[in-house]
């Protein structure tokens, strides 16, 4: 294990925020990862699993304790056949978009559609990572972890995940650390059926139609790049967490009370809220909302902290941002649609010293 000590945390996020931390364990096998966590626990310190950084915000001044970043790498084909299709073991450090584009090239389908997403695979089942129609929950088959309350290794099968719209049994415990996840997908050349309209439109097909592999991969790329949803550390647009907010998800009687404040506020030049029915409640569009309470793409700009240029869920770091430039900012938004629509926003990435 590599250990760091008094290291920023800011470069270990894609926010690029983020005091020091005290000590920072870097596990470079899953060994390594249970091997740091029982020492920081023994200890009785407080510990903070690293993952990508895609998802995180740390305060700015930084973690009083140790960071473990998850470091591991291995992908391991378990069974394939062309009924069962395959099943496929992947360490927790492995990078998801990696793994997105090898299970492309050898033809497993399942996971195209999450194409250009950052981070790594192990904190993919945490919030039930999910873009243009497809989540993990759809493909994992169990997912290892090291349960640091009964100081053992556990595998669970995806029913006991609780998997439900960005969230999991995973989320908002620290119980559970996420060794390695298995999947289990198609052996095909086509795609899952397209269930997102826009990507639809991109791929010039029908919804619910198949298309290769790789087109729907390139077709989801294409679309993440135009919304700075791929990172890329000379575009200031990706310097963020991705989706900031979720979309709400709001029962019959509030999405009428919803429609009404729209209707009260804009008029006919408002339009309706979109509505998409979600387990007998009714999701919206936290993008919609934002810019019909007044944020549009690039609100905040000239400053350090600015919705991103391309789509208005991203907050963005436009350079030398602080945490609380950019958590400031969240606040305006989440108060601004609240105010305007009577609609709380909730935040999608996990906030570390610091509170929305």
């Amino acid at each position: 294990m590599r250990e760091l000590r008094d290291e920023s945390l800011s470069s270990w996020t894609t926010m690029g925020v983020g005091g020091p931390a005290r000590r920072v364990v870097v596990a470079e096998n899953t060994d390594e990862l249970v091997d740091a966590i029982r020492e920081v626990d023994d200890a009785d310190e407080p510990l903070l699993v690293l993952s990508g950084g895609s998802n995180l915000m740390i305060g700015d001044e930084g973690f009083a304790g140790t960071v473990v970043r998850v470091a591991s790498s291995g992908i391991r084909v378990e069974s394939a056949d062309r009924c069962g299709g395959v099943v496929v073991r992947v360490a927790a450090g492995e990078c998801w978009d990696t793994f997105v584009r090898d299970a492309v090239a050898e033809g497993w389908a399942g996971v195209e559609c999450l194409s250009g997403i950052p981070g790594l695979v192990g904190a993919t089942p945490v919030q039930n990572v999910g873009a243009y129609g497809q989540d993990v929950s759809q493909t994992i088959w169990d997912v290892r972890v090291w349960d640091r309350e009964d100081q053992c290794v556990r595998t669970i099968a995806n029913a006991d995940c609780a998997f439900t719209y960005r969230h999991s049994r995973f989320k908002g415990s620290s119980r559970y650390v996420v060794l390695d996840v298995s999947f289990q997908l198609d052996l095909a050349d086509l795609s899952r059926p397209v269930a997102y309209a826009d990507l639809a439109r991109g791929l010039d097909c029908a919804p619910g139609e198949r298309v290769p592999l790789s087109m729907a991969r390139e077709a989801v790329l294409d679309q993440r790049r135009r919304r700075g949803m791929v990172v890329d550390r000379d575009d200031h647009d990706t310097w963020s967490c991705g989706s900031f907010f979720t979309n709400p998800v709001l029962s019959v009687a509030q999405f009428e009370a919803l429609s009404q404040r729209v209707a009260e506020r804009l008029g006919d030049q408002g339009g309706t809220p979109p509505r998409f029915e979600s387990d007998g409640a009714v999701k919206t569009s936290a993008a919609w909302l934002i810019e019909r309470a007044g944020f549009g793409k690039g609100y905040g700009l000239p400053g350090a902290a600015s919705l991103s240029t391309k789509h208005v869920l991203a907050l963005t770091n436009r350079g030398g941002a602080s945490c609380a430039d950019l958590i400031a900012l969240a606040r305006e938004i989440r108060d601004g649609v609240f105010d305007a629509f009577g609609v709380l926003l909730v935040n999608e990435p996990v906030l570390v010293g610091v509170q929305l």
